[in-house]
């Protein structure tokens, strides 16, 4: 009975702490584990797509402590060094290919009148391959420099094509190039708007990427860069459910 007991005494201790790891906190200064991806839209291209993760140093409001204030992302959570996105839509010709090497700089977002926005730089740059792959050293190419992206100001780029790129800080309202438009957002949980610091609260965010040539049927390039970032629950619960199997361990070998 006594040995009965100190078993029900164990998995007790063991759902009382998970249940405290999994129960909602109160958010608060400080650092957030994430999971997220970064995109490259060039006009109807497949996407250029960089996943990461890290931790993200965060700040709530004063009198919110889940609602995100402010974002800081040290240096490339994301990167990727000549990452090659395939063209075979015959309607994208002369283009076969993206190849691209990228990574994200130093940075971070605020809210300010009920959005979130700031300058999170990416470096880099996206070669456009023309008439043959981009394994295949093709005939031509096009060197679209992105580190504009996130930041802005503009960067141009002289050659058999004159490209001229124009960026612009990150944010979660919608930016238009034209009429296209893309928003962003910032939410928690089932969609909740006021608790993104909370486990499983999302980030997206957006920048307009105007790309100018000097061919005629494509002066104007629009294009849109994402950032979406994942929080994740934080690993508390899984030290304890292993701490806790430990315990059940070590309890059954006594018994034997």
């Amino acid at each position: 009975m006594r040995r009965n007991l100190r078993w029900i005494g164990t998995w007790a201790a063991i759902a009382a702490g998970i249940l405290v790891a999994g129960a909602p906190r109160a958010a608060r200064a400080g650092v957030q584990a994430f999971t997220g991806q970064l995109e490259l839209q060039i006009a109807a291209l497949d996407a250029i797509a960089i996943s990461g993760s890290g931790f993200a140093f965060v700040e709530p409001r004063p009198d919110d402590p889940d609602h995100l204030a402010t974002m800081r992302l040290e240096a490339s959570p994301f990167g990727t060094t000549g990452l090659l996105v395939p063209v075979t839509d015959p309607v994208a010709m002369p283009i076969r290919g993206v190849l691209a090497t990228a990574h994200n700089g130093a940075g971070g977002v605020a809210e300010n009148g009920g959005s979130l926005g700031g300058i999170l730089p990416i470096f880099g740059v996206a070669k456009v391959c023309l008439f043959g792959d981009c394994d295949a050293d093709p005939v031509a190419n096009l060197s679209v420099p992105i580190s504009v992206l996130g930041q802005g100001g503009s960067a141009a780029v002289t050659g058999p094509v004159n490209l001229t790129v124009v960026g612009a800080p990150w944010t979660t309202a919608t930016v238009a190039i034209g009429s296209l438009t893309a928003k962003g957002f910032a939410r928690g949980p089932q969609g909740q708007t006021s608790s993104t610091l909370q486990p499983s609260g999302t980030i997206r965010l957006v920048t307009p990427v105007f790309i100018s040539t000097n061919i005629g049927t494509s002066a104007v390039v629009p294009a849109f860069g994402f950032l979406t970032l994942h929080f994740v629950p934080e690993p508390g619960t899984l030290v304890l459910v292993g701490a806790g199997l430990a315990v059940l361990v070590r309890a059954g070998a006594r018994r034997r």
